[in-house]
C-alpha cells in the first residue's frame, strides 16, 4: 500500500473521523484563525 493509500484508508476510519471533526473544532475557533494567519503572513515574508 501506499502512504496515500493508507492515509486516504485512515481517514476513513472512526479514528480517522474523529481527528477530521476534532480538527475542523479547532480551526473555527477565533484564536487558531488568527495564529494561522500570523503563521501565514510570517511564512509570505520570508519568501521575499
Amino acid at each position: 500500500m501506499s502512504l496515500v493509500q493508507r492515509l486516504s484508508a485512515f481517514l476513513r476510519s472512526p479514528r480517522g473521523q474523529q481527528l477530521v471533526d476534532r480538527g475542523r473544532r479547532e480551526l473555527a475557533k477565533p484564536e487558531n484563525q488568527a495564529k494561522l494567519k500570523q503563521l501565514a503572513t510570517r511564512l509570505s515574508s520570508r519568501r521575499r
